[in-house]
């Protein structure tokens, strides 16, 4: 599916993402990128980025990638999200990455790896999203 959307109309269409200070920097079928910045307003205790924060990161890409795999004429809502986390951020930039595994007539479902400014694996999301009709 074509939407003719940029990453930063995606973005935008996500007033939380941007709250966040989050971009999407490529957006496609097959996958969709972004980063977060390691910023002091972003951390719980110790300076680490906050979970919630990464959460929110892969649920904007993920929400994204089903968007741009859906069937015309249909919405999508996330229905199930699950988090692993490997390793805590401190600094730097948080690099996205959402991949479809399952496109489906009644859900789509995607994988979200989330890396530390090293290139190490911070965490990995996969999602539900269900394919709805108006």
């Amino acid at each position: 599916m074509t939407t003719g959307l940029t990453p930063d109309q995606l973005t935008d269409a996500m007033p939380f993402a941007r709250a966040l200070g989050m971009e999407i920097d490529t957006a496609g079928p097959e996958e969709v990128t972004g980063h977060l910045e390691w910023a002091p307003d972003r951390c719980t205790a110790g300076g680490l980025m906050h979970g919630g924060a990464l959460m929110a990161m892969a649920d904007t890409l993920g929400a994204a990638c089903a968007f741009l795999n859906l069937p015309p004429d249909t919405f999508t809502s996330t229905l199930e999200s699950k988090t692993n986390f490997f390793r805590g951020v401190r600094e730097g930039r948080v690099r996205g990455v959402s991949r479809p595994l399952h496109t489906g007539r009644t859900s789509i479902v995607v994988q979200t790896d989330l890396f530390d400014a090293t290139g190490r694996r911070a965490a990995q999301v996969t999602q539900t999203q269900a394919v709805l009709r108006p």
